[in-house]
């Protein structure tokens, strides 16, 4: 039995923690805060309640796994799921609205032949095709295995982009998200659903390779699971399972540095000064500078060079603005909307920029949860838009924050019809808070890791330079996300019991 010690209490170290409890380690998790589940957040004011994360889980079976290899209880007998159709209501600036169904390839095209007119579903099925294809080819080596000592070959980009021929110029292919829009969707608003599938991931799709047309493959082909009591309470659910498998957890308890003997990770140095020794060490948490002794993690010109994509650009936040609304949830009301912004190209320019962008594309969250509530005579709204992290954008501004925090409900005003007559109370959440309740460098989110771009967009490996301490959690490959967090924690915890050999699941 081998004692080791896991940085941060967030959905990916959990996932270790208890996987590696059930394999007969003696597992003690160090938090900084005072509770568990990382960006899995909870705000509750006068019986509303919102989530401060994500609001929805995609990929639910990474989480049936986790059940399944650590306990006799599987995951539905823990929390109670169900999936949302449609999976969302989009809103583009020409005025035109489309709902998507859940999980249904041809109900997708039907609804957007319907409601942007013949050919345009035909389009966007022949796209998620292609789309398939590229999840076929990095499914294992993205999610399902640990990142590969050779990962420049992941470099390459696994979207087999259409060629586009050009009069006197060679034939090209697209590169990128913007390029596959503008190159392949041809209608504006297909691309602009592209693209906001990008930016709600926190990838800039002029940058972002065309691979990342496997994130809307995936929500449209696994389907989108709410949570009942919000995905916080599939963070209590983790929480609990680690607690019955013997995990101990210690909160407010920052971890100062990774303490290293002979060459190794060897335990902990907590803030107070108290060491923790260990055999194993699982960072779970934002790897700030000065946690490794020595060169540790990475040296330059490796993937593992820093956490964030390589090519220079910035990572974003989250802004969200939590509404306690006056009034019952109308019958019929989407759970998820989008509102598109009028202008992309201004929009991705502010935002990685590190600047306002004054029309954002927002996402409205209005779950059908009584636990939400104080009672069916209200509701609870949840407004997010991507947007520069803190230092960029200085959110410690309170009128800043008020103006911007207008300019979101302004815009969820198309979503939710009289949403100012009907507010009670807007709680605002900003990137200097997630800052705050992460430890991550101004508040960013971490994306998915994604091939192509020369390995731009790939995470630090779970096994680091120092033997003994190894990676987990969305700042690590696979990248961030629930589902992807989650498989972190499988791939740590199968190199540590398994070494270095380990592949990942078959």
């Amino acid at each position: 039995m081998a004692r080791i010690a896991v940085i941060g209490a967030g959905m990916g170290a959990m996932a270790a923690a208890a996987r590696l409890a059930v394999a007969g380690h003696r597992v003690t998790v160090y938090e900084r805060s005072g509770t568990y589940g990382g960006s899995v957040g909870r705000y509750a004011q006068d019986g509303f309640a919102f989530d401060t994360g994500p609001s929805l889980l995609h990929l639910p079976a990474v989480y049936r796994d986790l059940f399944v290899k650590t306990g006799k209880e599987p995951l539905e007998r823990c929390v109670t799921m169900t999936q949302v159709d449609p999976a969302s209501r989009h809103l583009f600036a020409d005025g035109t609205a489309v709902s998507l169904p859940n999980a249904s390839r041809a109900g997708v095209v039907a609804a957007l032949d319907g409601a942007l007119g013949a050919g345009a579903g035909s389009s966007w099925g022949e796209f998620l095709d292609r789309a398939r294809d590229a999840w076929d080819r990095s499914r294992r080596p993205l999610l399902e295995e640990p990142l590969r000592a050779d990962w420049q070959v992941l470099g390459r980009d696994p979207y087999p982009a259409l060629r586009r021929r050009r009069m006197l110029r060679a034939a090209r292919q697209a590169d990128t998200v913007a390029e596959v829009g503008a190159w392949e969707l041809t209608d504006p608003r297909l691309t602009a659903l592209l693209e906001g599938y990008a930016l709600s991931y926190g990838l800039d799709p002029v940058r972002a390779p065309a691979s990342a047309a496997l994130l809307p493959y995936m929500e449209e082909t696994f389907g989108s699971w709410y949570v009942a009591g919000g995905i916080r309470a599939l963070a209590q659910a983790v929480y609990e399972r680690c607690l019955a498998r013997k995990v101990e957890f210690v909160f407010g308890a920052e971890v100062a540095r990774v303490v290293e003997k002979d060459g190794r990770a060897s335990g902990v140095e907590l803030a107070d000064g108290t060491v923790a020794g260990a055999d194993h060490v699982v960072l779970g948490a934002w790897p700030r500078p000065g946690l490794v002794p020595g060169q540790g993690l990475w040296q330059d010109g490796d993937v593992t060079a820093q956490p964030r994509p390589a090519d220079g650009a910035t990572v974003p936040g989250r802004f969200q603005v939590l509404l306690s609304l006056s009034g019952a949830r109308p019958t019929g009301t989407v759970h998820r909307t989008v509102v598109h912004g009028a202008d992309g190209a201004a929009e991705r320019e502010a935002v990685f920029g590190g600047r306002l962008a004054e029309r954002p594309t927002v996402t409205v969250i209005r779950p059908d949860d009584p636990s939400t509530r104080p009672d069916d005579a209200h509701e609870a709204v949840t407004v997010t838009a991507t947007v520069a992290p803190q230092g960029a954008v200085d959110w410690t501004d309170a009128a800043l924050r008020e103006r911007y925090a207008d300019t979101l409900i302004e815009a969820a005003g198309a979503a939710v019809p009289g949403i100012r007559e009907r507010l009670l109370h807007a709680e605002v959440r900003t990137p200097a808070r997630t800052a705050v309740d992460t430890g991550a460098e101004g508040g960013s989110v971490p994306a998915p890791a994604l091939a192509g771009a020369r390995g731009a967009y790939l995470h630090p490996g779970n096994r680091t330079r120092l033997p003994g301490l190894y990676l987990a959690g969305g700042w690590s490959h696979p990248g961030g996300g629930l589902a992807h967090a989650g498989m972190s924690g499988t791939l740590v915890a199968g190199l540590i019991v398994e070494g270095d050999g380990f592949r990942g699941s078959q």
